[in-house]
């Protein structure tokens, strides 16, 4: 009977903890006769803007005739600023290669790094973009941790960005 106890308390614990956060980034179509994938920086940044953690890079990941493809992530400001230039690229599980038009997922359990780590307070999902022979955008959804209901959060972007999602399921 103990047993039995034990593994309940365990399942309910286990189960309050497990909440899963999915981000959905939307690229845009755009219509331009020299068109390049944007760079793209997703990261979680506390309420005094530092970062908290980095989610995602998109960037080239080859060498062309300008350079490598590391070189122009500078172009992302803000991230760069205050992230960006501190790190060692790659960033193993949180870069990668350029993503074509449509909608991209990146999925979350918070019970693992980095959501396990952030403490309870006001946070913001950012989202960066900039685009060679483009422009760049910045979007930010203002969010609660820890999560306690479920919240469908997004935002719009005007030129580089599309539709930028938020999913809070605990």
């Amino acid at each position: 009977m103990r047993s039995l106890l034990m593994l309940s308390l365990l399942l309910a614990t286990s189960s309050a903890i497990a909440a899963d956060i999915n981000i959905t980034v939307g690229i845009p179509t755009i219509d331009a006769s020299e068109y390049h994938r944007p760079y793209v920086a997703v990261w979680i940044e506390n309420a005094d803007q530092t970062v908290a953690a980095n989610l995602a890079v998109w960037y080239s990941q080859k060498d062309s005739k300008e350079g490598a493809g590391s070189k122009w992530l500078a172009d992302l400001r803000q991230w760069w600023r205050r992230s960006g230039r501190d790190q060692a690229m790659p960033i193993d599980g949180v870069s990668g290669a350029t993503r074509p038009v449509g909608q991209h997922q990146l999925r979350f359990d918070a019970g693992k790094p980095p959501f396990a780590a952030l403490k309870p307070g006001r946070y913001g999902l950012v989202v960066e973009a900039a685009r060679e022979v483009g422009g760049r955008e910045l979007l930010r959804i203002p969010f609660d941790w820890p999560i306690t209901a479920t919240r469908h959060l997004d935002t719009r972007g005007e030129h580089e960005l599309g539709l930028i999602k938020l999913d809070l399921n605990p």
